[in-house]
Order: C-alpha cells, then structure tokens, then sequence
C-alpha cells in the first residue's frame, strides 16, 4: 500500500500543479504511477463541470454567451497541469514543423527556445479551444468532454507501455522503464472500458462518437511518432493529450450542430 500511496503522489506531483507530499523516485515507488495518470484527468473534469454549475447559478453557461466562462473553461486544464503538456505540443509542432531527419527532429524536442511554429500553433490551438468550449453547452456534450480527460490519459499511459520508445532518456522513458507494463496496460484499458461505459451512458451516440475520435487520434499518434522521430516521446505524449483533448469536443460539437 505505501508503494501505492507513492506512486500516486509521484503521478500528481509531476503531472499536474495539484500539492503533494513528497516522494521518493525509487524503482518499487515508479511501478504503478502511470496507473493514477488518468486520475488527474479526473480532478479536470471534476472542475470543469463544477464550474459549468457555478456559471449556471450566475447565470453566464448559456452557448456563446460569456467570454469570461468559456476562458475560464479553456485555462482550467493548464492551471491544474501547469501546462507540462502543452510544452511537449509546443516542442512537437516545432519539430515536425522542421522537416529535418529524425536526430534533428529529436533535438528540436530538447531545445528549450520557442521557435516561431510553437508560437503560430499555440494560438491557433486556443483560438479554436475558445471557439469550440465556447459552443460545447452545458448537456451531454459537456459532459462527455469532460470525461475525455480522463480517457485521453488512459490511452497515453497504454502508449507509454506499449509503444516504442524513441530514445532511452527523458521522462516518457523514465516512466516506461520504471513502470510494472502488464499491469499498468490491463489498468489503462479498464479506464479506458469504464470512461467508454460512462461516454455511452450519457448518451450513446455522442459517446461512440468520442471514443472513436479518441481512438483514431490514439492511432495517428503511434503513426505519426514512429514515420517522424522513430518512437514516443514525453513531447510527443503532451502533443497527443492536447491534439485528443481538442479534437473530441471539436468532433461533437459539429456533430451537434449537423444534428440539430
């Protein structure tokens, strides 16, 4: 239990802003933190959606109505995070933004500087999150959305256990290294059973919908990562979460308009 209790102090610790006890990164406390990974996708949902109810008490939810809300929705993943993730997005849309070899893409990865493909992809990222967050409602779109960060962890943490490593240093090898791989895989897949149940039972069209965006997204990262740098990496993990964590709600909400 207190191997446990440590990996999921680790898990938090590093990805997210949430305070922790400290830990000690040992092998027996990094066998089991990428099982609590998804958790912290969890604690997002839960505070967007709490969130969404307070903003429905003050009367500011309504689709499109308040700018100030849908901010409030957009930053509520990076405040939690601390925009770890982001940077890797940042890092990969330089690196692929390069069309260099493979060792050149991988040292763009390293490279602390912002290049001017970062900048031009991050605004464009949180220009359409303004728009998409702005349009998602407060049913069971939202509710879906919210979940997604949950299922979007799940399938990064099954990529970090089954996935090819691109290098043998840096955080996404440390954690597949250190990780106990057959059980954190059968964990990633019971999230990713439980969000889908819970996806379909909010309402089964929309939840088929997300778990197959996520799912194609899921595989356009394995290709991609492989076809330009030779495997995942931490920067590529991030650049995943955030691409998932958009083109879900993205998907529903032009669904939800075609719909009616």
């Amino acid at each position: 239990m207190t191997a446990l209790w440590n990996s999921f102090k680790i898990a938090f610790s590093m990805y997210s802003k949430i305070p922790m006890p400290y830990s000690d990164w040992s092998k027996e406390n990094m066998r089991y933190v990428m099982c609590f990974f998804p958790l912290i996708g969890g604690a997002i949902g839960l505070l967007l959606f709490g969130w969404m109810q307070l903003a429905q008490i003050l009367g500011m939810a309504a689709e499109g109505s308040n700018s100030f809300y849908t901010a409030v929705l957009v930053l509520i993943p990076v405040a939690v995070t601390g925009g770890i993730h982001l940077d890797g997005f940042l890092d990969t849309s330089d690196a692929l933004s390069s069309w260099q070899p493979v060792e050149k893409r991988l040292e763009i990865l390293k490279d602390s500087r912002a290049g001017a493909f970062a900048v031009i992809m991050g605004c464009s990222y949180y220009i359409l999150a303004f728009g998409v967050f702005s349009a998602l409602g407060t049913g069971v779109i939202f509710r879906i959305v919210c979940l997604n960060f949950v299922l979007s962890r799940a399938f990064s943490g099954l990529a970090i256990v089954k996935f090819r490593m691109a290098k043998n240093t840096g955080l996404a090898a440390t954690f597949s290294d250190g990780a106990q791989k057959k059980t954190v895989g059968v964990w990633m897949i019971l999230y990713i059973i439980a969000v889908g149940i819970g996806m379909l039972w909010v309402h089964v069209f929309y939840g088929a919908l997300a778990l197959v965006t996520a799912g194609m997204v899921f595989l356009y990262y394995r290709h991609m990562s492989y076809k330009n740098f030779g495997g995942i990496t931490g920067d590529l993990a991030g650049w995943f979460l955030q691409v998932c964590e958009l083109a879900v709600p993205f998907v529903l909400v032009i669904a939800g308009y075609v719909i009616g």
